[in-house]
């Protein structure tokens, strides 16, 4: 067995195995019909489920690897995307060499897009698509771990309680991440921080850096280390958030309550809602590559805040969330003049979304969206 077959992707010699798994799953097929058919599946189960499973197993019939099933995947996104009228914009890109391995490190706003819209914006100017670094704690079904891992996706551990056992699985992390990178050539995705930034503060954990220098040699600086991973800080803007308010709800029951307890298998509902939710304009911006000179976890810290805030493209529902929280300011015209659209629309359209919302939320949502202003702000990035 090799050291990584409990973490890594599938190849392409198990992707025949693993669809013919998943179209006779029981709890994937039930899950399916609970979301697209749930009338017809509380009234039929019975009719249903060989009916669901007979057309999974006639689609994936057409998929013999990873990069099939990529495409059946990033076709559908394209349809739904469509649909739902988001419009994908990419900047930074044409600095980066093709040919070469990256480590993106992104701000985190979806479980499921931030990474699926890096590879959208990637495979769209003929890039290789990345490798998806997700938490074992969003694997709460068999189908769930088959479904990612089958799209390029990596296991981070966050199960093990014991100090040792978290070492390990650190280390183990540490090394395939260094793997795919120096070895196989694969870009790598991982996001900022562990759970998404849900009261939109974008900032990046030292222990995430701290663990990909323990994959390096004893010879090696911190700074060696770092710089053969070849990081690049990018930054993920959405006009809309389809969980804004589900968000909303966690942070006001932390803040009354003291704790948030998450429903069964939440985080499902979740990548669900943020799939298929409006979500306006997104932008991904590539930074550019570390200086190679940075040689503690905290310094790097800083350098991809600094990328991550400085490259956040702000939306409009970003300025009109701010402008109503803190007033007009020069800065703020300068940036509304950046978006050559009918505020007094986008305006109205947004503060409906908020009044639809229960009053005890509208103010964590408007600081959701006007944080990012704050953070540029902060930095002096204007």
């Amino acid at each position: 067995m090799n050291e990584f077959d409990d973490i890594r992707p599938y190849y392409d010699s198990e992707v025949p195995d693993v669809l013919a798994r998943l179209a006779i799953d029981r709890e994937f097929i039930d899950t399916l019909m609970s979301i697209k058919y749930r009338r017809l599946g509380r009234w039929m189960p019975w009719l249903m489920r060989p009916l669901i499973s007979r057309v999974l197993r006639k689609a994936f019939a057409k998929i013999d690897n990873v990069r099939d099933f990529q495409e059946a995947v990033g076709t559908s996104m394209a349809n739904l995307l469509r649909n739902i009228g988001t419009e994908v914009t990419v900047s930074g890109l044409e600095k980066l060499d093709p040919d070469s391995a990256y480590l993106y490190i992104s701000n985190h706003r979806d479980i499921a897009m931030d990474p699926a819209f890096v590879n959208f914006v990637l495979y769209h100017n003929g890039r290789d698509t990345v490798r998806i670094a997700i938490g074992d704690n969003l694997l709460t079904k068999d189908f769930t771990s088959d479904l990612m891992r089958i799209n390029k996706s990596f296991i981070v551990k966050r199960s093990p309680v014991g100090r040792r056992e978290k070492l390990t699985a650190l280390v183990q992390l540490s090394r395939y991440i260094r793997f795919s990178l120096l070895e196989e050539r694969a870009s790598v995705w991982i996001a900022q921080r562990e759970g998404r930034a849900k009261d939109g503060v974008d900032k990046t954990e030292k222990a995430l850096l701290k663990m990909l220098s323990l994959s390096k040699t004893k010879e090696q600086s911190f700074a060696e280390a770092i710089r053969e991973l070849k990081v690049v800080p990018v930054a993920i803007s959405y006009e809309l958030d389809p969980l804004d308010e589900a968000k909303a709800k966690e942070l006001y029951t932390r803040q009354t309550a003291g704790a948030y307890e998450k429903e069964a298998h939440e985080d499902l509902l979740s990548i669900y809602q943020g799939i298929v939710g409006r979500k306006g304009s997104v932008h991904v911006t590539f930074g550019d590559p570390l200086d190679g000179s940075i040689d503690t976890p905290e310094a790097m810290a800083e350098a991809v805040d600094r990328q991550i805030i400085g490259n956040y493209h702000l939306q409009p529902t970003n300025l009109i969330a701010f402008q109503k929280l803190e007033g007009d300011s020069p800065q703020l015209a300068h940036w509304k003049a950046q978006h050559p659209c009918d505020w007094a629309r986008k305006t109205r359209a947004f503060e409906g979304r908020i009044l639809a919302m229960p009053e005890a939320y509208r103010d964590i949502v408007l600081n959701m969206y006007a944080n990012p202003v704050r953070s540029k702000l902060k930095l002096g990035l204007v």
